[in-house]
């Protein structure tokens, strides 16, 4: 018998989550999972991060400590509005084993097609990550070519450094380390570029 946790949310004060989480709760024993523990965000919107959703941010730390085998939820966008945070959030349960369930998308993530659908995912995640690598060289390359002299500047904080390094290599999107840190874009990127190169290393 699976340990389930069910997520629930709605955008506004005056909507109930009532309705997903009785459809949920027949889902589970109708497959007989067992629910250990239920997490609702009420009147936030999916587009605000994990640090503003108290619920998806108890619900992550279960994840992390593997106190259930499966999340249930109503809908994809019960989860998130971006896909960089989507991408995120179903890499860290990939990561601890445990598995999805959305409702609405039919997606199970215990059967093969839902691994299937998770492969895909992880695709998507890569692709998004060499997108923003290409962007990051061409715009050095671009700053060179105009003579701009490139490099660490003198003031960086090291705390703030690898707080970029740690959440990246955790996988985080650019973005959303850049809203966590309440740092630009391009000082992320420039951050995580210039791992990137001293990881390469010089000849490869």
């Amino acid at each position: 018998m699976s340990r389930v946790a069910i997520y629930t949310r709605v955008s506004t004060g005056g909507q109930t989550t009532a309705n997903q989480l009785r459809e949920l709760q027949a889902v589970a024993q109708r497959l007989g999972h067992r629910i250990v523990a239920e997490f609702t965000d009420k009147g936030i919107s999916g587009a605000k991060g994990r640090d503003q959703r108290p619920g998806l941010n108890k619900l992550l730390e279960g994840v992390t400590r593997r106190d259930f085998d499966k999340v249930m939820a109503w809908s994809v966008d019960r989860l998130g509005r971006s896909l960089p945070d989507l991408l995120t959030f179903m890499g860290e349960l990939k990561a601890k084993g445990v598995d999805l369930y959305l409702h609405q998308q039919s997606l199970d993530t215990s059967t093969p097609a839902g691994k299937a659908m998770f492969q895909m995912l992880g695709v998507f995640s890569e692709f998004e990550r060499e997108i923003i690598r290409e962007r990051v060289r061409s715009g050095l390359d671009r700053a060179r070519a105009q003579g701009k002299v490139l490099g660490r500047r003198r003031n960086d904080d090291p705390k703030r450094l690898d707080s970029v390094q740690r959440l990246r290599k955790k996988g985080v999107g650019i973005g959303k380390i850049a809203r966590t840190l309440g740092v630009g874009v391009s000082y992320v990127q420039r951050v995580v570029a210039e791992t990137e190169r001293k990881r390469s290393g010089p000849g490869r």
